[in-house]
């Protein structure tokens, strides 16, 4: 398995902020967002009895696989491993590819209403919406209906984009806040770790 990094670090943005966790990233995606602010493209090749026994050194029983897109290599076995290991497996993907059977959590951060979205040819229950807000035009709610969630219900969380402009991001904060007054159903959704200062 191709993986680009593992780190101890607490969940830095969505539903389980603050959780101390250990993250898996993956390596590639098939998406290329032009805002991205992951290096993800270099990797290591690990198996994934290496990637067990790397997550069971650390405390933590809740690992997020992450990438770029963990979808495009994350698979059954990896997830029954790690479930026997006695982690809560949450998985973070873009949402335009099926993912494997029993994962605890999985957010979704669609970056574009993409066909295999639409038609429900990607990943079909979710526990959470992260949706990345652009500001005022931007229409956050129509990611929500070819999504569905269960279990806690879907979580809906908006998160102002990291533009790498103070000035803008300033803008971009205030909106967001702006649309979550006026649509409830949202909850504001930080990048703490970088406030933190932590991966």
């Amino acid at each position: 398995m191709r993986v680009n990094e593992t780190f101890l670090s607490l969940q830095g943005e969505g539903y389980f902020t603050g959780t101390p966790a250990f993250f898996l990233r993956l390596s590639g995606c098939n998406l290329q967002c032009p805002f991205c602010d992951t290096n993800h493209q270099s990797f290591s090749e690990m198996s994934e009895e290496e990637i067990v026994t790397e997550a069971s050194r650390h405390k933590p029983r809740h690992i997020i696989i992450t990438g770029g897109e963990p979808a495009l290599q994350l698979t059954q076995s990896l997830v029954d491993k790690l479930h026997e290991a006695g982690f809560f497996v949450q998985v973070e993907t873009n949402g335009t590819l099926p993912l494997p059977e029993g994962i605890d959590w999985v957010t979704c951060s669609p970056k574009g209403l993409t066909p295999s979205l639409s038609k429900g040819e990607g990943v079909q229950t979710i526990n959470e919406l992260k949706v990345l807000y652009k500001g005022i035009g931007d229409d956050p709610e129509r990611f929500i209906s070819p999504l569905r969630g269960e279990g806690m219900g879907l979580r809906l969380c908006l998160q102002p984009l990291d533009t790498g402009n103070a000035e803008r991001n300033r803008i971009i904060l205030r909106d967001t806040i702006a649309y979550i007054m006026e649509h409830p159903h949202w909850s504001l959704s930080l990048q703490t770790h970088k406030l933190l200062g932590i991966k």
